[in-house]
């Protein structure tokens, strides 16, 4: 019986060792973590998203998948192979582009501080894009409290999946275009003075810029049913970035990423599916103003509303190149109504 227990508890220990091994991705150029890297499948799902240490779990690397494309802002990074990726530690060349100084406008007081800039917006279901948004938006700041009065969306386009279908009780064929969202950017101008004793917080200061991740969770033990379907495992993170060793106000702010993870599932449905929002914001132009009236249109889900071409800019983050890559002419736009 001893025999028997003591080889249970290696086999667990085994287990536990194999299971919690991972790969840290470093800069090549500064030997310092690299946050915020996705690892893309050959089938274009993304598998894997390394957290403020630059790890990723090493377990999520399948041998089957053969060859990874690695995405750092917004950029691809090349193609690499599992033995390249099954290490404790792979370095990358990261320093794609430089960092976009933001163009301050207006230095006198005034009652708002308007932050213009570049977001984007995606979820994946089980790993697969389902749908996609990107465009230029102005977030209008109380400069008192330093929370966001609103947001302005000025331009933007919409794609989908061709192939996604609404069958009510196949939550993993949804079309999730409805749930798109942008980034909320609520603590970002007085990151300094947020505390919360259920949320976990990480700081990493780079040679470049100073990032903070800020990570939650909910329903971990058990599910929430409602109508038939069944919601479970809810996490987040959060990471803002400010210039190096700054006072991290609105000033210094210089990009937000938000992922928010469910699972969900119609109560026929034997596993849950896993979908994961993602939500990206990259600062332009910061003015200080007496009036928040901002140009903007109306975020209608069901259209694209645009302009001019701004995604071909350089400095734009244009991650509908990465996905249509890997989908093709299935990544439909939404027609363009402007």
């Amino acid at each position: 019986m001893k025999k028997t227990q003591l080889l249970s508890l290696l086999f667990v220990l085994l287990f536990t060792f194999i299971s919690a091994q991972t790969t840290t991705f470093l800069s090549e150029k500064t030997n310092q973590p690299l946050p915020k890297v996705s690892v893309f499948g050959k089938d274009g799902t993304i598998i894997a998203y390394s957290d403020i240490d630059g790890k990723i779990e090493r377990n999520t690397l399948n041998l089957s998948q053969e060859k990874f494309q690695l995405v750092y802002e917004n950029l691809s990074l090349g193609t690499f192979s599992y033995a390249e990726l099954n290490k404790d530690v792979v370095k990358l060349n990261d320093r794609v582009k430089d960092i976009e100084a933001v163009v301050i406008k207006n230095n006198k007081p005034a009652k708002y501080v308007l932050v213009k800039g570049n977001f984007n917006a995606y979820v994946t279901v089980n790993g697969k894009l389902n749908c996609y948004v990107d465009g230029v938006a102005t977030y209008v700041f109380d400069n008192k409290t330093k929370k966001v009065k609103s947001t302005n969306v000025e331009q933007y386009r919409i794609y989908y999946l061709e192939t996604a279908k609404n069958d009510l009780k196949q939550m993993g064929s949804w079309d999730y275009s409805s749930s798109l969202e942008f980034p909320k950017l609520r603590d970002v101008g007085n990151i300094g003075e947020f505390k919360s004793k259920k949320l976990k917080i990480k700081e990493l200061k780079g040679n470049a810029k100073d990032e903070v991740e800020i990570t939650g969770q909910a329903l971990q033990q058990k599910e929430v049913a409602f109508f038939g379907y069944r919601l479970y495992d809810i996490k987040s993170i959060l990471n803002i970035s400010y210039e190096k060793d700054s006072k991290k106000t609105l000033r210094d702010f210089i990009e937000s990423n938000e992922i928010y993870f469910m699972k969900l599932k119609h109560k026929t449905e034997p596993q849950y599916n896993q979908v994961i929002s993602y939500r990206n914001f990259y600062p332009t132009e910061l003015d200080f103003s007496d009036k928040n009236d901002v140009e903007k249109v109306k975020f209608d889900k069901d259209i694209s509303q645009y302009k001019t071409n701004y995604w071909q800019d350089a400095s734009f983050p244009n991650m509908q190149t990465i996905f249509s890559s890997f989908f093709k002419e299935d990544l439909k736009e939404k027609e363009n109504k402007k």
